[in-house]
């Protein structure tokens, strides 16, 4: 579907009719509406005027209440340059139109991640997909590991990833990078577990960090490449305040080594930030130290709980740079 272009001042309607909400069943509307006002920036008028165009809300006694996810959308495709989604992406990719050798250096981040499982019957083992970072010169110390528990656990190490430019050497994988960038897929703030029907995402014209590497990983199968997803984290967002889901695709190049596509990044900071070519490039095969890779495959979840619940365990991550 194809959407068009804000600019500043675009009307709230206009902006809710270029956004793809996230589905029913897909959505939670938790958000309460004097919240959803501090993050658009907006009077209780304009939140009148983006449910009149469609913007979903769930109505109860004490309010309506909206997805966090649809709210990110509009702010961050608004135009009007104050909302919280705006000033929040553009300080996270700053970074994108520097040098990139800094990205490439080693670098240590103090990694903890909450585990809680919802509507848990008992006292039960946790399994975590922690780091995976040996592979490319990482390392991992310090870890502590979840104890059996109820309810919820904390998983905490410190983590050391580094760079290197290793750009992709294919041909046929390049342009395959090059056709989905220039396909206009929209990048949104999107659930993980929408993500992974990366074919409905895709079908909506939109695209999200898991379900772009799902998708992309499919192409460079279908080309005749080995090709997977890991998923992982995107380090240092905005304090730790910010957790975006991430993964990258990694494929096996023509020159026999293993090359990691980030494609979503490379989307965000051509939108985000000015001079963004070299780290555009970087993301095309690359690696650098604000990523952090699980041992979670692009499609599975990131830890379970072996309580029996049939609610999916929630994992927020909080990576800050180590001093």
């Amino acid at each position: 579907m194809p959407h068009r272009t804000e600019v500043a001042h675009t009307p709230w309607a206009e902006v809710a009719e270029s956004i793809e909400f996230v589905p029913d069943e897909y959505s939670h509307r938790t958000l309460p509406e004097f919240s959803a006002q501090e993050m658009l920036a907006c009077s209780q008028e304009d939140i009148e005027l983006l449910v009149d165009a469609g913007l979903p809300c769930e109505r109860r006694p004490e309010g309506r209440f909206f997805d966090t996810n649809d709210l990110y959308n509009l702010g961050m495709y608004s135009g009007k340059t104050r909302t919280q989604p705006e000033l929040a992406f553009r300080m996270l990719f700053r970074f994108a139109g520097r040098p990139v050798d800094g990205l490439l250096r080693p670098k240590s981040w103090n990694f903890r991640v909450a585990l809680e499982c919802p509507e848990c019957p008992e006292a039960a083992p946790w399994h975590f997909e922690g780091p995976d970072v040996a592979r490319f010169g990482g390392d991992v110390a310090g870890v502590t590991v979840p104890e059996a528990s109820q309810g919820s656990a904390e998983y905490a190490a410190t983590v050391t990833v580094t760079g290197a430019r290793t750009p992709l050497q294919s041909a046929e994988l390049r342009n395959t990078v090059r056709d989905y960038l220039d396909a206009g897929y929209r990048w949104q703030m999107i659930p993980v577990a929408m993500q992974f029907d990366y074919e409905l995402v895709h079908s909506l014209g939109a695209t999200s960090c898991i379900a772009a590497s799902l998708f992309l990983a499919e192409r460079f199968r279908a080309a005749g490449y080995q090709a997977n997803v890991r998923r992982g984290w995107f380090c240092g967002v905005l304090g730790g305040a910010l957790d975006l889901p991430h993964a990258c695709v990694e494929v096996t190049d023509d020159d026999g080594r293993v090359k990691t596509v980030d494609i979503a990044k490379a989307q965000l900071a051509a939108r985000l930030a000015k001079n963004t070519g070299e780290f555009q490039e970087l993301c095309i095969g690359s690696i650098y130290n604000k990523v952090i890779l699980s041992t979670a495959s692009g499609d599975a979840p990131l830890s379970y709980h072996g309580c029996g619940s049939q609610s999916p365990v929630q994992v927020r991550a909080d990576v800050q740079p180590a001093r």
